[in-house]
């Protein structure tokens, strides 16, 4: 039995709490898995899990050995990476999920410029918009648009996502130019609605201008907690879309989006790269939400009171 491949088969049992789900992300049978926490459990003399045919659950050893282990593997990563060679190029593989606009909008096209820095490694990158458990999937961080809902989450504030209000030119000339928010109430305007993957509800639309605030719900023919397909909801004309200035500016250059209400006042959305609080940041993880800062930098700095964008420090 190796020791180590032990403790780590050990520690992702009790985050997946899972024997099954814990195999997966290790790349490893479930019988491998089943077979070093078992001869773990042996080599201590003490049972450090129990299980039953629905779940898995850690024992009061269990429970004590398992954050001294955590400790131990944390440990011993900081000193293979503090290696003078090790230190100059972090290494391994780094579990992260990002919605997909922007993925596909600004890191992938930025991946090249990521691989060239740290060549030796590997991102297993997720795309989607869904809630994530960053513990049990074994996830190292999420890119998040908006605030956080799991405020136990460890979050670096990376970015403010300047929003605007925009339109398919065809739905503009079924529906009519709306001069103030107010009108999307009209019968024959419609918005799309963009649903929250964790609670179904729709984001709240509101606008100002000169101390008037409109909150827009307006009428919707189709709801999507998606951000490609809400985008491409709107270029199909079915509605009035709220979004990232990111995601509409090549829209707007093509002539498929025109912007309204360019005069009145959207709060920014923040973007945050969020980790488990309790998790070991490792030097790969440390470079890569580095690397996502500098690279917001250029896109949507994070701004200030007042409205300056904020200098990183």
């Amino acid at each position: 039995m190796d020791r180590f491949d032990a403790m780590r088969a050990f520690v992702r049992v009790v985050e997946a709490g899972s024997f099954t789900k814990a195999a997966q992300t290790l790349h490893l049978s479930r019988t491998s898995v089943t077979q070093l926490v078992q001869q773990l459990e042996a080599r201590l003399r003490v049972k450090l899990l129990n299980r039953t045919t629905r779940k898995v659950g850690v024992t009061a050893d269990g429970a004590a050995y398992y954050e001294r282990v955590v400790r131990v593997l944390a440990e011993l990563e900081e000193i293979e990476t503090g290696l003078p060679n090790a230190a100059a190029s972090p290494k391994g593989e780094l579990r992260v999920d990002v919605p997909s606009p922007f993925a596909s909008m600004i890191l992938v096209p930025a991946l090249p410029d990521f691989h060239a820095r740290y060549p030796d490694l590997q991102l297993d990158l997720g795309v989607s918009d869904r809630m994530v458990d960053l513990i049990g999937d074994n996830v190292d961080c999420v890119v998040r648009g908006g605030e956080l809902g799991d405020q136990s989450l460890a979050a670096r504030h990376v970015a403010d996502l300047r929003l605007g209000v925009y339109a398919a030119p065809a739905y503009l000339a079924r529906a009519g130019v709306p001069g103030h928010p107010e009108q999307l109430h009209d019968a024959q305007h419609r918005i799309v609605s963009f649903r929250s993957p964790r609670t179904g509800s729709a984001f709240p639309y509101a606008l100002e201008r000169g101390g008037q605030s409109v909150r827009v719900h307006g009428r919707h023919v189709v709801a999507i907690d998606e951000g490609n397909a809400y985008l491409a909801a709107g270029l199909a004309g079915l509605g009035v879309l709220w979004l990232p200035e990111y995601m509409a500016k090549a829209q707007v250059a093509n002539g498929g989006l025109t912007r309204l209400f360019e005069d009145w006042h959207i709060a920014p959305m923040p973007l945050y790269v969020a980790y488990p609080p309790n998790r070991h940041v490792s030097k790969k993880l440390r470079v890569f939400i580095d690397w996502i800062a500098a690279l917001m930098a250029a896109h949507a700095p994070v701004i200030r009171q007042g409205g300056a964008p904020a200098q990183d420090s």
